[in-house]
């Protein structure tokens, strides 16, 4: 029983606890405080204070100026990444609520920095996702979330991309050349949803629906086997009458 108590006490290391005291200590008083008075608030000897507050400072946790303690730049870090993380999760509670209402795979991506960013996807293993047995930057000319993309940007835009992934078949069915792909391009109607039938992957079928956010690209996608061809147009319906609820998620999200 003795052995048993002892293995749950966890263990726990002073020199880290004393740290993040100063931390809080530090973080209370918006104009940052003296190493004197951390000490004394936190009850951490003062030359130990010292040592634990140059540590932080090193590692730009703590930022020192005329003697005065205040937060640093990898306090700010750790926040940006917890705020990320709930971006991030927000949008996937988002995808999810959409993979289970209408049965589908859903995805959302965006264009960011000249190239076609996948940036979440939501599937079950009763209905997968598309397998990314090309790469989605690359072949853009090939599945409707690129052309979905592609069809929103600028022509400047839009001909460095495919300067840069040239447009060459992926499957039998894919658009044969660039000239083609523009002319399919300049007949996608504003805000209308792009469908693409085995263009990347054989026995798929897939819709995307374009959305903008600024001036940002991004768009929402699904995708079906080439059996169920006939839930593409329903399905894809169904996201965009909800895709209003959706925005606020979406639009933070692409900062993720």
């Amino acid at each position: 029983m003795a052995g048993a108590t002892n293995a749950a006490v966890p263990t726990l290391i002073g020199s880290v606890q004393r740290a993040l005291r100063l931390l809080e200590a530090a973080g209370s008083h918006r104009d940052g405080a003296p190493a004197k008075q951390l000490a004394r608030e936190t009850g951490i000897p003062l030359p130990t204070a010292y040592h634990l507050l140059r540590t932080l400072t090193h590692e730009e946790y703590l930022r020192r100026d005329k003697g005065v303690f205040t937060l640093g730049e990898a306090v700010d870090r750790l926040a940006l990444g917890g705020d990320l993380q709930n971006r991030r999760s927000t949008l996937e509670k988002s995808l999810t609520h959409w993979r289970d209402a209408i049965g589908v795979p859903v995805y959302f991506a965006v264009y960011r920095e000249g190239e076609i960013e996948l940036v979440a996807v939501s599937d079950t293993p009763y209905s997968p996702a598309v397998h990314e047995w090309a790469d989605f930057r690359e072949t853009g000319h090939a599945h409707a979330i690129g052309q979905c993309l592609l069809s929103q940007l600028d022509e400047a835009a839009r001909g460095d991309h495919l300067d840069r992934h040239p447009v060459q078949p992926v499957t039998p069915y894919s658009v044969r050349d660039r000239a083609a792909l523009m002319e399919r391009l300049a007949a996608v109607g504003r805000m209308e949803p792009v469908v693409e039938r085995q263009e990347y992957a054989l026995g798929t079928v897939c819709a995307a629906i374009p959305i903008t956010v600024g001036d940002i690209a991004a768009t929402m996608a699904i995708s079906l086997p080439l059996h169920q061809e006939a839930r593409l147009r329903p399905a894809v319906e169904q996201l965009r009458e909800g895709i209003g609820g959706l925005l606020g998620s979406l639009a933070f999200s692409i900062s993720i």
